[in-house]
């Protein structure tokens, strides 16, 4: 058993770290650059006092990544404790305000007097690239919904008619408001002209686009003040989601790649509904190894597809949604699920026969999704890939 306890607060540019005795008292106290020499000299002076030490943080990645992996290379127990338990946890010690040094104390009690916390363990470097390459994918995603909402809000603003016809999801419309913007500029090109523009430009169905382009032309014959400003700056948003399209499949094939050359690549791709970029998720989020977790449940539980009690008194079985799990792996499962019952038989029978206990559609996809977390485990587990009818058992 440990006989210290090293707490450290992590900041961006400064670490504070508190070290605390089995009785609670504080051996040391001291902020350091989150710098490695400086790290290295912490690390030896922690080791001096007692070399039986378990470390806990608060952040398990980003800023915290060179001391994790310091510790971590250094053959260290490290623990993880979220910031909001850190942040309830503090109400319940003396004092009102808000220090680096008093977190850390509060993280190195609750290593101290807890042991449900997550152990850290290193990633494989398979595992770091996906999630460096999700995070990076997640980030383009967001900008390029970013830019289309505000695409969208400045096209209703001068040429609503055109706004309500196009799919700005599809690259068409997109290379179409590169050109034009404004009904005035639609009517005076005319259909012809308009179609051979856009198949000169690998418009997929060309006549379609154009029709719908100078249907919404004729129904507008008003030109709205602040057009021509309005109108380059449509013609610069378009460009830019155009722009983040390709990057985002540039990237999907990056994350496909490295995907294939993990060893468990195989086995979770077998799973219906889970391709290239969900399994790439599911690896991001978890490195593939289940020991982490020690049983589906908790891996449910992480996932957000496993319901909690809310009981109180004489109320029993109240359950609902957790508030706190893992979103993006969520994400993996849910939409797995969803996906899964459009072409999986098994798991289709699954989603009607929970429609047919009385469950909202939302309810029978997370009950699914629910179901799905056992079965991949078990794929895990065993090695070996996913087979229609094939019954997979539970973890012992």
């Amino acid at each position: 058993m440990a006989q210290i306890w090293a707490g450290t607060d992590i900041g961006k540019t400064h670490h504070h770290t508190v070290v605390l005795d089995a009785e609670g008292k504080r051996l040391l106290s001291r902020r350091v650059l989150n710098d490695e020499p400086e790290l290295l000299v912490l690390l030896a002076d922690v080791l001096a006092i007692d070399e039986d030490v378990v470390w806990a943080v608060d952040v398990a990645d980003g800023m915290a990544a060179l001391w994790i992996n310091l510790l971590l290379n250094h053959g260290q127990q490290l623990v993880y404790i979220p910031g909001l338990a850190v942040n309830r946890a503090a109400a319940g010690y003396r004092g009102t305000g808000k220090t680096d040094a008093k977190d850390a104390t509060v993280i190195a009690d609750q290593a101290r007097m807890r042991r449900d916390l997550t152990a850290l363990r290193p990633d494989d470097e398979h595992a770091i690239e996906l999630r460096v390459l999700t995070g990076r994918r997640a980030d383009i995603n967001a900008d390029r919904t970013r830019r289309i909402n505000r695409l969208r809000g400045q096209l209703s603003g001068i040429f609503p008619a055109l706004e309500r016809a196009l799919d700005l999801g599809n690259t068409g419309p997109l290379i179409l408001l590169t050109g034009y913007q404004t009904p005035s500029a639609l009517r005076r090109t005319g259909r012809k002209r308009l179609e051979t523009w856009l198949r000169n430009r690998k418009v997929r169905s060309p006549e379609a686009l154009a029709t719908a382009a100078l249907e919404a032309a004729d129904r507008q014959h008003t030109a709205l003040p602040g057009e021509k400003i309005t109108a380059q700056v449509i013609h610069t948003l378009a460009k830019e989601v155009i722009g983040l399209n390709e990057q985002l499949a540039e990237i999907d094939k990056l994350i496909a790649a490295r995907f294939q050359e993990h060893e468990l690549a195989e086995v979770i791709s077998s799973m219906p509904g889970i391709g290239p970029l969900l399994g790439a998720e599911f690896l991001a989020a978890t490195a593939g190894d289940m020991n982490r977790y020690g049983s589906p449940d908790r891996l449910a539980s992480l996932a957000g597809v496993a319901p909690v009690p809310r009981d109180s008194g004489s109320v029993r079985g109240n359950l609902h949604r957790p508030r706190r799990y893992h979103r993006g792996l969520q994400g993996v499962f849910y939409t797995s699920a969803l996906i899964s019952i459009r072409n999986c038989e098994a798991s289709r029978r699954f989603y009607e026969r929970k429609r047919a206990e009385g469950k909202r559609h939302i309810q029978a996809v997370l009950a699914l999704a629910r179901r799905r977390v056992n079965v991949l485990w078990a794929l895990i587990r065993d090695g070996r890939s996913y087979r229609d009818g094939l019954p997979v058992t539970t973890t012992a």
